[in-house]
């Protein structure tokens, strides 16, 4: 085999070669002609290091860079500590419902807020699932077992994203830093769900899950939600149209929401009644940042917002209680959380909310004010008091006051 052809081949036969040849040289230093051939043979394998060192291969054909993938996994761990005391039922977080009047002492611990994430990342495409566990309810008499819930499940190319996210009229950024999952949820636009999503600098649209929630059945599922109440008619997807903008002082988000509301149930009149209505609703968010840590974070919603607002405070259709007729609900609802940094370890939030409706004449408010240890770069301990209100224009009138203590590392 001629030793060129191999040597051009292959860099490792190179250093081969080169290793042999030096070791047999001294042996042969007398002979002229393989003098030469050793020098010829020691150009060609320094000209072979360097195309190798420049990215090129002995063929002459360009070295292909590796595709740049990643897999990632996130979430936290997170165990709370909460008793609730008062005229509400207790609830492991509040939200816009009304949990029912009970006279209530009651003490739980549970980790579903625990959540799991992964992400995957491959070029301009990036692919994110995420899962708490607030999917079912455990038994407390051995295990304590709860089941899965998926949170996000999405698909991101370049400006476009196709799965299921926080709605794109969600200003996440104004969720407060809380112990009560979601803090003041009562007057948050709170909805995950499907939708296609296009995003062009600050400005994004999407079309998303259209879904009319009541039908007249208010009140027909306490958690909020559920398959009570439903209509699965709708023809057209809801229209999310938000513009963020912000710099070194924080950023602000404005969005509009269009829809249409359908019926094809009367509970308080003739069968064939049916109510079909375009809706808007308009929401504003920001955080404000104060000093050089401090956060100020606020949402205003107004308009039709239905099921977006609350978590299941109120559905998208009602009854009026004073014509006994179909009414598309409006609702306004604030928030307002100031965080505060009392050093590197410790910080404080705290937060209000407060929601009403016009048609049902609900008013749901929420407060809360907690006390955070920071004890290593991923895990914080603290603590959280505050109180829940219901004041209904149906009667009912109380509230129940609550304390909680979390653990939560970030992985």
């Amino acid at each position: 085999m001629d030793m060129t052809h191999l040597l051009k081949k292959s860099p490792l036969a190179c250093a081969i070669g080169a290793c042999l040849l030096m070791s047999v040289a001294p042996a042969m230093a007398a002979d002229g002609d393989v003098e030469q051939r050793i020098q010829s043979l020691e150009q060609e394998i320094q000209s072979l290091k360097s195309q190798v060192s420049q990215g090129g291969s002995s063929a002459g054909a360009p070295v292909k860079a590796a595709k740049s993938s990643s897999l990632t996994f996130g979430g936290y761990l997170k165990a709370d500590y909460r008793n609730v005391s008062g005229d509400l039922a207790y609830q492991d977080y509040w939200r816009g419902n009304n949990p029912g009047e009970k006279d209530t002492n009651h003490t739980g611990f549970n980790v579903k807020e625990t959540r799991l994430n992964s992400t995957y990342t491959n070029g301009d495409v990036k692919a994110f699932v995420e899962m708490d566990f607030y999917g079912g309810d455990g038994n407390e008499v051995a295990t304590n077992s709860t089941n899965p819930r998926l949170r996000h499940a999405f698909i991101q190319y370049k400006n476009w994203m196709v799965g299921q996210y926080w709605s794109t009229f969600t200003p996440a950024m104004t969720f407060p830093d809380a112990l009560d999952f979601g803090g003041p949820i009562v007057a948050e636009v709170f909805v995950r769900q499907p939708q296609i999503r296009y995003t062009i600098g600050g400005f994004s649209i999407a079309l998303e899950n259209p879904e009319t929630w009541g039908d007249g059945q208010v009140d027909g599922n306490s958690a909020g939600g559920g398959a009570s109440g439903v209509d699965a008619d709708e023809a057209f997807p809801d229209v999310v149209a938000t513009y963020k903008f912000g710099g070194d002082w924080g950023s602000i988000q404005v969005g509009a929401l269009v829809r249409q509301i359908d019926s094809d149930t009367n509970a308080g009149g003739a069968a064939d009644d049916e109510l079909s209505e375009t809706t808007v609703a308009a929401n504003i968010g920001g955080l404000i940042k104060i000093g050089s840590k401090d956060d100020l974070r606020f949402q205003v919603n107004v308009g039709e917002s239905g099921r977006y607002v609350g978590a299941g405070m109120v559905g998208d259709i009602v009854v009026d209680p004073d014509t006994g007729d179909l009414e598309v609900e409006e609702t306004v609802a604030a928030n307002v959380s100031y965080r505060h940094f009392w050093n590197a370890d410790w910080r404080s939030t705290v937060y209000y909310g407060i929601a009403q409706t016009d048609v049902t004449e609900l008013e749901r408010a929420h407060a809360g004010v907690n006390l955070i240890r920071q004890l290593t770069p991923d895990l914080s301990v603290g603590v959280e008091v505050g109180n829940f209100a219901v004041n209904d224009d149906n009667g009912t009138d109380a509230d129940s006051n609550y304390f909680q203590m979390s653990w939560k590392y970030n992985l």
